[in-house]
């Protein structure tokens, strides 16, 4: 796998379109690659940002989210949510590198993934493109953030073993490889978390990439999401006092 970074300027809310900063900037594209971008990209130039005196940010997480857990205080303020099927700090909202705002999630990163994988293949009349949307976080009982995908596009974001016997003919039950959660963990780790100004990345030399010419199926991406008490973190998720965020029904 090689991953290339591409900087770019300072992008400001609302100042450029997404698509206008990738004509910019990718330059070139080829066949069986992916292109990583990171969310705050995708939300600055969709003007999804909150100016930070207008809200009080506890209660700005708690409209973003899906789900809270206000729990005992700790030395980091965070308050833990669900959105997207993902459980963050703070529901995403993020005020690093962004000159005065809170930045939200995407509203929409699915279709924004869909959108830029369609472009992508116009754009350098290419059959397979694929794209991931990442973010970073934090992992339990480690330091050090790492990236996330919260979105793709392009290609199947898991390979499945179940059923197929490893090295000494014991069967796989319930492993799958996160092939989308690599590629963003690769693609962060290169785009870096300060002031490197490499939003996006570009990943080739991905034979263990299976793509397609088409986006993710609804069906597909359902396939994806695990409920509370089916994941194998259950027992501690569901332990948690959740409560309704502003973001339940979306």
């Amino acid at each position: 796998m090689i991953v290339k970074a591409i900087k770019t300027r300072k992008v400001l809310p609302s100042a450029s379109t997404l698509f206008e900063l990738l004509d910019e900037y990718v330059t070139e594209f080829s066949e069986n690659s992916v292109l990583a971008i990171t969310s705050k990209i995708v939300s600055l130039c969709e003007g999804a940002t909150v100016p930070l005196d207008s809200i009080e940010r506890e209660d700005l997480i708690k409209q973003e989210a899906e789900r809270y857990a206000v729990l005992p205080e700790s030395d980091y303020g965070v308050i833990f949510t669900v959105i997207g099927h993902t459980l963050i700090p703070n529901a995403g909202v993020d005020q690093s590198n962004a000159d005065g705002v809170f930045v939200l999630w995407p509203r929409e990163p699915q279709a924004t993934a869909n959108a830029v994988r369609a472009y992508l293949c116009e754009r350098f009349g290419i059959k397979h493109a694929g794209v991931v949307i990442t973010d970073s976080t934090g992992r339990p009982l480690r330091w050090g953030m790492g990236g996330i995908t919260i979105a793709h596009s392009g290609f199947k974001e898991v390979h499945d073993y179940r059923d197929q016997p490893d090295l000494f003919g014991r069967v796989f039950e319930h492993e799958t490889g996160a092939i989308a959660g690599g590629l963003a963990a690769a693609a962060v780790l290169v785009m870096g978390e300060g002031t490197e100004s490499t939003p996006l990345a570009v990943l080739g030399d991905l034979p263990f990439v299976e793509f397609q010419d088409r986006d993710p199926l609804p069906e597909e991406l359902n396939a994806l999401r695990v409920s509370l008490g089916n994941d194998i973190f259950g027992p501690m998720l569901t332990a948690v006092p959740w409560q309704t965020g502003g973001r339940a029904s979306s």
